[in-house]
């Protein structure tokens, strides 16, 4: 009952904002029973803001988990128009926050008390967001250390919205039956934000990015205090920096913005194209720049992963659309489960050639990358092509990255830097040990085959000779054919025998000899009346098997 009261006042709460914002009508679409209750009043905003920006502010104000599900939803720019997607990415996840106090217990549950696992803690955080609230402390050793506690409540109010989410997302599907992937979305989003609230899980992926790039200068990655963290309390390194697009501050720093913006764009290529684990949320809050001039990464709660096997397709495409490979291009597509009809098949080639011819010859002055990765969804969306959620993250972190890249390097050339890492990546992975030893497997495959084909022949060869040996042919027009024959036979033979009885029945209605009132003559009426009876009925059965 506590359940359903709090969920019937979240309902409310979310009708609120909506109406705030003007959605009503939206409102009364999705439930036209409660139009003529005035539950769902139209209310249209006075302001002349865009109705994409009304979303975003709605979805604000909704609270975490609209904001999170409002980011995720970004990503995909093959089902959304080009307005709401600009909208959804500029959403801020920044809450007024929470007093000391009201965290202090979430610390104290996973540390004990405070004065024995820390010398001080900040009581003034120094980050505040939907989930968490970060504060800095020090430990007895000395060390400088941030807290990121979540925020009390969080989880039992997040269980309460995807619940209300589900619902609405199957009622939008009832009504609009061409949105089910909406419903899908759902679905992947709520596994998606019960992973984030595990913050054992956002360490351990700090950990395994911190792995992957050790070999890589200039990059760090946080370290992970576990003896201070568990699901609800994240603690890690703390690390001075200015925000990646704070150019002003890099400047005083005395950074070099063009070796930043190469140290960040390899460093994806390498997450997504070698490891097949990446930061997915590279928005300029999450990267940070140190005064010696490392790029920082912070928030490792969503993470992509890509499978070696789908990372070979996905080290294709990028090469495919560097080269201007449109054929190269759709097989990609089909290959990652992208349905692409016949008719629009050649429509859609023409347009992704015209799109490339463009990529290739614009100088970088005048090229706009994000331009580019706009185009390719819209695309998508036009030919109502569904991309897997994989593929769309990726091409929404190229773009945030290329976009960070011009803001840091003006003449930062997209081209130019991904082509002779994919040349370089593709002799590797041709070269690698995976690669030698799937090869090797292959061949050891094939050879085995070989050697057992003579024998394989000479067993044959005996079960033929003392014929044993079976031979089942299977064809549907075989069969066809066969009850065709069937049937001619059983016409022909129900002619025979109709002829026959009318023949023999006239034979003996003629003889001169027969009294008509004998049981001869009345035989011989009868099968004639029958063998006309049967005639009519192959007649008609003739016609119907023509029509």
């Amino acid at each position: 009952m506590i359940q359903k009261v709090t969920r019937l006042r979240r309902y409310r709460q979310i009708a609120d904002v909506l109406i705030k914002y003007g959605s009503g009508i939206l409102l009364e679409e999705l439930d036209p029973r409660q139009a003529g209750m005035g539950l769902f009043r139209k209310k249209p905003p006075d302001d002349p803001r865009s109705v994409y920006e009304h979303v975003r502010l709605a979805i604000e104000e909704l609270g975490p988990t609209y904001v999170k599900f409002g980011q995720i939803m970004s990503t995909h720019r093959e089902i959304l128009p080009p307005g709401l997607v600009d909208e959804l990415v500029r959403l801020q996840d920044r809450v007024t926050p929470l007093p000391f106090e009201e965290v202090r217990p979430v610390i104290e549950e996973c540390c004990g008390p405070l004065s024995e696992a820390f010398e001080s803690v900040e009581e003034v955080p120094i980050a505040s967001a939907s989930l968490a609230q970060v504060h800095r402390a020090v430990l007895h050793d000395g060390s400088v250390v941030v807290l990121k506690v979540q925020r009390p409540g969080i989880q039992e109010t997040i269980e309460t919205d995807l619940v209300i989410l589900e619902a609405l997302s199957r009622r939008v599907e009832a009504v609009f039956p061409q949105s089910e992937i909406y419903n899908r979305m759902v679905q992947e989003f709520s596994v998606q934000i019960r992973k984030e609230l595990n913050f054992v899980r956002e360490g351990r992926n700090a950990e395994r990015l911190s792995g992957n790039l050790r070999d890589m200068p200039r990059i760090r990655v946080p370290e992970i205090y576990w003896d201070y963290t568990c699901s609800r309390l994240l603690t890690m390194e703390y690390v001075q920096g200015v925000r990646i697009d704070n150019v002003e501050a890099l400047s005083a720093m005395g950074v070099g913005r063009t070796q930043i913006a190469g140290v960040g764009f390899r460093a994806y290529l390498q997450q997504i194209f070698q490891d097949g684990f990446f930061h997915a949320d590279p928005h300029p809050g999450n990267l940070l720049v140190t005064p010696s001039g490392e790029l920082l990464f912070l928030d490792f709660g969503m993470m992509g992963i890509i499978r070696p096997e789908m990372r070979d397709v996905f080290i294709r495409g990028l090469v495919a659309i560097v080269n201007s490979d449109v054929e190269e291009l759709v097989d990609i597509f089909e290959k990652l489960g992208v349905e692409i009809r016949e008719d629009d098949r050649e429509p859609l080639k023409d347009e992704l050639y015209l799109m490339l011819c463009e990529y290739q010859e614009f100088q970088v002055q005048q090229f706009d990358f994000g331009g580019v990765m706009r185009t390719l969804p819209d695309l998508m969306r036009r030919y109502h092509l569904r991309v897997p959620l994989t593929l769309m993250q990726i091409l929404k972190v190229l773009w945030m990255v290329f976009d960070l890249a011009i803001l840091l390097d003006p003449e930062f050339n997209f081209n130019h830097r991904v082509r002779p890492y994919m040349e370089n990546l593709v002799r590797k992975r041709f070269a690698s040990t995976e690669t030698v030893r799937k090869a090797s497997r292959s061949a050891f495959d094939a050879g085995e085959n070989l050697l057992r084909l003579p024998r394989q022949i000479s067993d044959t060869m005996r079960r033929l000779a003392a014929g044993k040996v079976r031979l089942e042919i299977s064809d549907t027009d075989l069969i066809r054919l066969g009850g065709s024959i069937d049937q001619a036979s059983n016409k022909l033979l129900i002619g025979l025998v109709t002829a026959s009885l009318v023949v023999g029945s006239s034979v003996v209605l003629h003889a001169s000899d027969v009294p008509v009132s004998g049981l001869a003559y009345t035989l011989a009426l009868f099968g004639f009346a029958f063998a006309v009876m049967i005639g009519i009925y192959a007649l008609y059965s003739v016609f119907r098997d023509r029509g």
